[in-house]
C-alpha cells in the first residue's frame, strides 16, 4: 500500500468540509461562527461599558491628584491662573484701532513706565465730543484734559485686555455721562512689554495716575474705577478671594486645601490686600457689588466695605457701598446695563465735591 501525503490528507478534509475553508478576502483567523457573528479577539479589542467607565473615572481620579501637586511644586502656574494675561478675548482684534472695537473717539498710544517697557493706553473723550474728534491725533486728545470733564482712570481685571467687550460697554457708558475714560493694559497684558505681577499692575497703575495728574487741572474731578483684580476689590484679599472662587469647589474641602493652592498664591508674592489698604485710604470710595456675582462672592464686598467703615481716615459718609439684586443677573461684568449707574455715579461725583 502507498503511503498517504499529510498535505493531501489536509486538502481532501478542506474540500469534504468546505465550512473549514479559507474565503477569499478573508482572513485565516477571522471566523464566523453560528449567527455569522465574529467570535474571534472581539474580547480584547473592544471594553464594554462598564469597563470605559471604569477607566475614565480612574483618569479623571489621577487628574483630580495630581493637580494640587503640580500647582505646590510649580508655583508659577498657579501666578497664571491668577492673572490669566495669556487669555485674550476678543481674539484677532487690533488694539491699535479703538474704532474696531465700535470707538470713534478714542485714541490709541503707548507709555513707557521703564526703559524698554511700553504698555498700550486707549482715551476715550466724553461723547460730547466725538464729532471733533474724528481725524484728530494724539496732540489733540492731551489738549481735552484741560476741559471741566471728570476724568476716571479704568483698571480693568484679570483676563482679556482693554478691548474686552464688556469693558468697551462701560466706557461708552461713562463717555455718554461726560467723563473721559483713560483705560491701559499692564504689563504682559494685551499688546504691552513684560510679564505680569502685582507689583507691575500696581506700578504701571501709579504711573498712568501720574501721567495724568500732570495734564489735569488741579480742580478736574478725577476718579480711578477697579475691576474686579484691577482694584483689588470689592475682595478683601487675594487668599479669600481664591478661596470662594468657583474654580476652587471640587478642591476647597481637600485636606491641605491652604498648603496646596493658597500658599502658592503667596510663594508669587501676590496679596492684593484690600482689607489691610483700605485703611490708608482718605479720599471718597464707592463699592459696587452684585449680589449674583459668582467670580468675587457678595460676601467678600460685604466684608470689606465693613472694614472700610472701620478705618478712622474713612468716617463718616466717605465709604459707600451700593448693592444690584440677584433678580437683575449683573454678576460679575455686566453692572454697566444698569439704569440706576448714571445717577449713582452724578450724585457721587457731587457728593465728592461738597
Amino acid at each position: 500500500m502507498r503511503k498517504r501525503n499529510n498535505s493531501d490528507d489536509s486538502g481532501t478534509l478542506l474540500e469534504r468540509d468546505p465550512d473549514l475553508k479559507q474565503r477569499p478576502g478573508e482572513a485565516a483567523a477571522d471566523w464566523q461562527g453560528p449567527g455569522g457573528e465574529r467570535d474571534m479577539g472581539r474580547p480584547f479589542s473592544r471594553l464594554g461599558a462598564g469597563g470605559k467607565m471604569k477607566r475614565m473615572i480612574l483618569w479623571l481620579l489621577v487628574v483630580y491628584v495630581s493637580i494640587p501637586f503640580i500647582v505646590k511644586l510649580c508655583p508659577s502656574i498657579q501666578a497664571k491662573l491668577v492673572f490669566l494675561n495669556f487669555v485674550r478675548m476678543p481674539y484677532f482684534l487690533d488694539l491699535k484701532k479703538p474704532l474696531d472695537h465700535g470707538l470713534n473717539h478714542t485714541h490709541n498710544f503707548y507709555l513707557q513706565p521703564e526703559a524698554g517697557q511700553k504698555i498700550g493706553v486707549w482715551h476715550t473723550v466724553p461723547a460730547q465730543m466725538w464729532r471733533e474728534a474724528q481725524g484728530k491725533q494724539g496732540d489733540w486728545y492731551d489738549t481735552t484734559f484741560s476741559s471741566t470733564h471728570t476724568v476716571i482712570l479704568y483698571l480693568h481685571g484679570n483676563a482679556g485686555t482693554r478691548g474686552g467687550d464688556h469693558r468697551v460697554q462701560l466706557y461708552k457708558v461713562l463717555s455718554s455721562l461726560g467723563f473721559h475714560v483713560v483705560a491701559f493694559d499692564y504689563r504682559g497684558w494685551g499688546d504691552s512689554d513684560g510679564s505680569p505681577t502685582e507689583g507691575g499692575m500696581t506700578a504701571d497703575a501709579l504711573y498712568v495716575y501720574d501721567w495724568l495728574k500732570r495734564r489735569l487741572d488741579v480742580k478736574t474731578p478725577f476718579y480711578i474705577w477697579g475691576h474686579s483684580l484691577g482694584t483689588g476689590s470689592p475682595f478683601t484679599n487675594i487668599r479669600e478671594e481664591a478661596r470662594s472662587h468657583p474654580f476652587s469647589k471640587v478642591y476647597r474641602y481637600l485636606p491641605g486645601f491652604d498648603w496646596f493652592f493658597l500658599d502658592a498664591i503667596t510663594a508669587n508674592d501676590i496679596r492684593f490686600a484690600s482689607d489691610e489698604n483700605v485703611k490708608h485710604i482718605s479720599c471718597p470710595v464707592l463699592i459696587l457689588h452684585a449680589e449674583d456675582d459668582a467670580v468675587v462672592p457678595f460676601h467678600l464686598g460685604k466684608k470689606l466695605y465693613e472694614a472700610a467703615t472701620r478705618s478712622q481716615k474713612l468716617q463718616g459718609h466717605k465709604v459707600q457701598m451700593v448693592p444690584f439684586s440677584s433678580a437683575l443677573g449683573y454678576q460679575h461684568k455686566f453692572i454697566y446695563r444698569s439704569p440706576e449707574l448714571p445717577n449713582i455715579l452724578r450724585y457721587r461725583v457731587r457728593m465728592s465735591h461738597h
